[in-house]
């Protein structure tokens, strides 16, 4: 039976998976081994990149025309910037991987080869000898080339940059480099050196950069629908649509939703139960709250200061500062944490409840509140109690807890809703948007009870011109998202950031009308 993968390279014997090699440019790859150029292929991880290689590998060696290998190099990263130790570790990979190949005749002594030439020569010597014995021309596949560090990454990109003159015939034809960020785009700090070295300076022989991307949506629903063709379990096209919308098509959240839904949750075992869009948001919990490995990769980055240093003021709402190194757009963008086409924001939903939630894990669980408190007798929750319990809160520890934050400038927003999921946790969900410069976070609360589903809005801004002009220009942001949700109750706070402002005048509730609707403005 096959299923839906989240780990490691697809296998289409035993996966549901789009055909590799049609998730790459197969025509210009091609075009560009054949001009006998070194490439670039990259991506954020867990998208594919690993197992269109692999194709790529297997399409190449089925006709005369090239001998291709796979290898991995990231072997070499435990010994760091112990050139001769990474060097001797990944020969040793790609001699294993040349064996894989049925490469008898080049079963060079590699370990002599690092002796004869040190670190610094002996992957091109052995690169070189492979080539030379190779009747046909020879393509190398590097994977996870990022993975490398300092001195070591320096090695092999000058290895690969000094053979490439003796191409085809001395040396490989074509080199490609994988993995998540572009070579132009290392910044590689040399030991030896005591200098940092760019990657475009070390690879300058690159003659393309080919990113792998997302799944459309056609690729998604071709992708679920596989499960439908093997079981005969059919999605229903809302839950198609749902699984779009959390992933954007990210191929490990794609899958990833897929298998807790298909795979996981017990009702739906059960091939005659058709998948809903419900259960989809309930796969969607599970995996954040599992905190799965590829969640939780991403998470850490967050604590990098040049992700903060983009990622902060879409937390904000605020707009990117003027002098934000491009340097630095480019590798959130690279890690997949954002989507840079048309308006910059967090990639996708999934991703965009995550961040806020892991940059408030440790605060969330050490909050002193519970759901009861807050539970009315027909089971609604009481947002107005809940709210003003924040707010006596926020007066009291709002300094203690906001500096704990390592994104301070946001640590209004997301102590609040640190607050929020601690009681929302036990049974309901809340859902996020914020981006570049929107100037507001919306939360939207959805809690379950005997009746039906509370829809409540509650929008976040900081003051950042009159208090009037603030809750004028909140007032019609809450109501447009209230509409949009179909809200039935809808919330306006206020942060005042201002320093002098005593908490008697920040702090006040009042109750407004926007347009036939009643909104209750909270100022702390």
């Amino acid at each position: 039976m096959r299923f839906f993968n989240t780990a490691g390279p697809m296998d289409p014997a035993r996966h549901y998976c789009l055909p590799p090699l049609e998730r790459l440019d197969l025509q210009r790859v091609l075009t560009l081994i054949d001009q006998q150029k070194y490439f670039v292929l990259h991506a954020p991880r867990q998208t594919g990149k690993t197992s269109s290689l692999l194709a790529l590998r297997d399409h190449l060696n089925t006709d005369d025309e090239y001998r291709c290998v796979y290898t991995n190099v990231e072997v070499g990263q435990s010994a760091r910037e112990n050139v001769d130790a990474a060097i001797r570790a990944i020969l040793g990979e790609l001699s294993i991987q040349l064996r894989h190949l049925g490469e008898e005749t080049l079963e060079l002594p590699w370990w002599q080869l690092v002796e004869q030439h040190g670190g610094h020569g002996a992957l091109k010597a052995a690169l070189g000898c492979w080539a030379e014995q190779s009747e046909r021309p020879v393509v190398v596949l590097i994977d996870e080339i990022d993975s490398l560090l300092g001195d070591t990454l320096i090695a092999v990109l000058r290895q690969l940059r000094a053979g490439y003159t003796d191409r085809p015939r001395h040396f490989p034809q074509s080199v490609v480099l994988c993995g998540v960020r572009d070579v132009r785009d290392y910044r590689i700090h040399s030991s030896a050196e005591k200098a940092i070295i760019t990657g475009g300076s070390a690879f300058n022989i690159k003659a393309a950069s080919l990113r792998l991307g997302d799944f459309d949506r056609d690729e998604s629903d071709r992708l679920l629908q596989q499960h439908t063709a093997a079981t005969g379990q059919v999605f229903e096209s809302t839950a198609l649509a749902k699984i779009w919308d959390l992933s954007q098509g990210q191929p490990w959240l794609t899958n990833a939703l897929a298998y807790e839904v298909c795979f996981e949750m017990a009702a739906a075992r059960n091939r005659q139960r058709t998948i809903t869009p419900e259960m989809v948001d309930e796969a969607k919990e599970t995996l954040i709250l599992r905190r799965e490995t590829h969640l939780d990769q991403l998470a850490d980055k967050l604590r990098e200061p040049r992700v903060q240093l983009v990622i902060a003021p879409l937390l904000e709402g605020s707009e990117l500062p003027i002098d934000i190194p491009a340097d630095d757009l480019d590798y959130v963008r690279d890690l997949g944490l954002i989507r840079a086409h048309g308006e910059l924001a967090i990639a996708n939903p999934i991703y965009r409840e995550i961040i806020p939630r892991e940059l408030t894990y440790t605060t969330e669980r050490t909050i002193a509140q519970q759901t009861d408190w807050y539970v009315q007798t027909d089971g609604r929750l009481d947002m107005s109690a809940l709210l003003a319990a924040f707010q006596a809160f926020f007066r009291e520890h709002s300094e203690h807890w906001v500096e704990r934050f390592q994104y301070r400038e946001a640590g209004p927003q997301l102590l609040l809703q640190a607050f929020l999921q601690r009681i929302v946790n036990s049974g309901g969900r809340i859902e996020r948007e914020y981006g570049l410069g929107r100037m507001r976070t919306d939360l939207l609360v959805l809690w379950p009870h005997p009746g039906g589903v509370q829809k409540v809005v509650i929008e976040l801004k900081l003051l950042h011109k009159s208090l009037d002009r603030t809750v004028a220009e909140g007032l019609e942001q809450v109501w447009a998202y209230g509409d949009r949700c179909g809200a039935e109750e809808r919330h306006l706070v206020v942060f005042d950031r201002r320093t002098g402002r005593s908490w008697e005048e920040k702090l006040f509730r009042r109750d407004e009308m926007v347009r036939g609707w009643g909104v209750m403005v909270w100022g702390m």
